[in-house]
């Protein structure tokens, strides 16, 4: 009877030790950090557990709150900021931080959500803020690594009241809001239109003016190739008619021999010609004689 009571109080005793052993220690990961708390309260003076490992609290009175070391995002909605040019841009902007007081991370927001609540506050107040004094050619191009770093100072600066520190801010999108863009666009193809009809009207002129160049070219290089012509023409006539005297003038028989026979090609042509003439005419004197001498009629004789 004995045993049997003394072996249920064992094992009760050792239920009791391995519960209050269980509630007493607990496990911090590599990436993660620890804040103890007895009655909801931090405990004085071992509250924060930055180091991982097994760790011992007292079971029942105190509990352990783990976060997470590793750098933490923040997505932030789209919002529309009005640039110093008086421009309506959407920002589209994100945030990257890690919780590095969780003393003053638990007592001043105490959950990741409230922390990214007001962080997302914060952000949109200091994209608004920095870029309000910045134009729309600033924000897009120019300084927008400056701008980017200024918010981050910013933010970071309030973060820190939060025990958190922002690591970087980025804007991800600045653009025209859609309506706008879409005016911008329109405004854009009518300019390309306009400069497209003038490039094609200048065009137009310039390939006006090279083919008027060119056709006046053609009329001159003619000309000029006429004038040749009947300059070359003139010349060798001339030297013809030099060659006719000088042949004319060695031996005037021959001379009019060769003009009597291109008299007789140029008039006596294969299509039907007709000519109405006597036979005994100047014309056909070389018909009758090689040397165009017409042998004498003999007299008529007497009448008896």
């Amino acid at each position: 009877m004995r045993s049997s009571t003394f072996g249920l109080f064992a094992l009760i005793a050792l239920v009791a030790i391995l519960i209050l052993g269980g509630g007493s220690l607990y496990t911090v990961n590599q990436n993660q950090q620890a804040l103890v708390l007895r009655l909801g309260e931090p405990v004085p003076g071992r509250a924060v557990v930055p180091n991982p490992g097994l760790h011992f609290k007292l079971p029942f009175i105190e509990t352990v709150v783990l976060f997470d070391k590793r750098i933490l995002d923040l997505e932030t909605d789209k919002q529309e900021v009005l640039a110093s040019d008086n421009n309506r841009i959407e920002v589209d902007a994100f945030l990257r931080y890690r919780i590095v007081d969780v003393l003053t991370f638990y007592q001043s927001v105490g959950t990741i959500q409230r922390s990214n609540n007001q962080l997302g506050s914060v952000l949109n107040s200091a994209v608004r803020r920095v870029l309000g004094e910045a134009n729309m050619v600033q924000i897009v191009r120019d300084n927008r690594s400056n701008l980017m770093q200024r918010i981050r100072d910013q933010v970071d600066q309030e973060a820190g009241k939060l025990g958190v520190s922002v690591v970087d801010v980025r804007i991800r999108r600045a653009d025209l809001p859609r309506q706008i863009s879409e005016q911008v666009f329109k405004r854009m193809q009518t300019e390309r239109a306009r400069e497209a009809a003038e490039f094609r009207a200048q065009g137009s002129e310039q390939a006006q003016r090279i083919t008027a160049k060119a056709d006046r070219d053609v009329v001159v290089l003619r000309a000029d190739a006429q004038r040749q012509a009947d300059q070359i023409r003139g010349e060798g006539e001339a030297t013809r008619n030099q060659i006719f005297a000088e042949s004319f003038g060695k031996d005037p028989d021959f001379f009019a021999f060769y003009r009597s026979m291109q008299a007789y090609e140029a008039g006596l042509k294969s299509s039907d010609t007709r000519l109405v003439i006597s036979p005994n005419s100047e014309f056909f004197r070389f018909f009758g004689a090689p040397s165009g001498i017409r042998p004498a009629q003999p007299a008529p004789a007497p009448a008896r």
